[in-house]
Order: structure tokens, then C-alpha cells, then sequence
């Protein structure tokens, strides 16, 4: 796998690092601080690549309740200072993506990240994980003035990694990211094992993989087309 100057950009959530179970987790602390049930994370992984508020007004739903606005940055913000002290209990990278992300820097790859997580967040979930100093850039929400499917959100990336859009693919789990990389005219790989509210192979991606292991074959002809 010859990936020299290549960039890869990877989204978080999902995508490289299995989040759910801490991110469901603080759902269901703030759910339980508000006397309300917990839900199963099957119900609520449709909603993750939304991002945490759009997780407390589905979390709210599913229990029969609702908030106003003022309440509902209220409960953000105590889901934010939970899940920061907690994001990586239970989270884990997928099999095989520390192999993956090695074997391309081996072979001339920059990486990058370009999340809807805010980019603190990111960044101290891949630090606890062992995983940040392999990205040359991570990219949050927050980041930028915009975000995914703002194609403007992974141009950026690339470019402040020192890539060019076309010679770069996006690797990502949900019809957001699917839509951001088309929209830039950037190749992208969907992974069938995230948190897309439709399977993978519905979602348009050039690609789809079932497992890392997969994915280094596909990289020169996406490169290349």
C-alpha cells in the first residue's frame, strides 16, 4: 500500500473508536438526574452522529418528556461535564484501526480527524485512548464556522493537515459523512459497524468495509480513479 502524501481523514464516533457505550452512559446519568429511565443503546445509536443535544431531546422522546431551549442548554452542559470525566471507561477503537492508522503512516499517509464531536472532547478521548499523535489534524464542531455536511468542515482538514482534496479520502459511518465527501469531491469509504440510521451500503459511499482489515486494499484505486 503505497499512501505517500495521501491524506486519510477519519470521523470519530462510530468510525474509529467505539463511543457508545460512554456516550449512552452520560445519556442515561443526565436521563436518571432528571428521575427519568434509562434506555438500551439501540435505541439511541440512530441519534450519536447528531451529536449530544440532538441524543438528550431523542432521550427525552423516547421517556414521554420534552424541554424548552433554556432547559435543554442546561442539560448540555451538565452532559458535557459528565461525559468529559467519563469518555473513556468503556470506548474502544474498532479492531484493527491502530493497525490500520500504523501501516499507513509506514507507508507516507497523513491522517486526520474531522468530527462533529467538539474538538476538546476529541481530543482528550484520543489522548486517554492512546491514539492522538497519529493524527496530523483533529477537527471538531467547534473548530471551525462550520461543520459536516458543510463540505467546507473536511476541505479544511485536509488542507491544514498539508493534503489536497484530491488526493485524500474520508473514511466515516453515517449519511453526514457521506454528504460531506461528496459534496468536497472527495472519495469515501462508509464502515457497515457505526451508528448510521440506515445501513451502510444505502448510503452512497464508494466503499464499504465490515472491518479495517478491508480497507488497505481498497485505498490506491480510490486514490487513483
Amino acid at each position: 500500500m503505497i499512501l505517500k502524501d495521501a491524506t486519510l481523514v477519519f470521523d470519530l464516533d462510530g468510525t474509529l473508536v467505539d463511543t457508545a457505550p460512554d456516550l449512552v452512559g452520560t445519556l442515561n446519568h443526565i436521563l436518571g438526574e432528571e428521575g427519568l429511565p434509562a434506555h438500551p443503546a439501540e435505541q439511541i445509536l440512530p441519534f450519536i452522529s447528531f451529536g449530544a443535544r440532538r441524543m438528550l431531546i431523542e432521550g427525552l422522546r423516547l421517556a414521554g418528556e420534552s424541554r424548552n431551549d433554556a432547559q435543554l442548554d442546561a442539560l448540555l452542559e451538565q452532559f458535557l461535564d459528565h461525559y468529559s470525566g467519563n469518555l473513556a471507561v468503556k470506548s474502544a477503537p474498532y479492531p484493527n484501526v491502530v493497525d490500520v492508522l500504523d501501516t499507513a503512516l509506514r507507508d507516507g499517509a497523513i491522517l486526520g480527524v474531522c468530527t462533529n464531536k467538539r474538538e476538546w472532547l476529541s481530543r482528550i478521548l484520543l489522548r486517554e485512548l492512546g491514539l492522538h499523535d497519529r493524527f496530523k489534524v483533529i477537527i471538531g464542531r467547534d473548530t471551525l464556522d462550520v461543520c459536516k455536511p458543510d463540505p467546507r468542515h473536511l476541505t479544511e482538514t485536509i488542507a491544514r493537515a498539508g493534503g489536497r482534496a484530491d488526493q485524500a479520502i474520508m473514511i466515516g459511518d453515517s449519511a453526514t459523512d457521506v454528504a460531506t465527501a461528496k459534496a468536497a469531491g472527495v472519495p469515501v469509504v462508509a464502515v457497515s459497524f457505526g451508528y448510521s440510521e440506515h445501513p451502510a451500503h444505502t448510503l452512497g459511499a464508494d466503499a464499504v468495509i465490515d472491518n479495517y482489515a478491508e480497507l488497505a486494499a481498497l485505498l490506491p484505486g480510490l486514490l487513483n480513479r
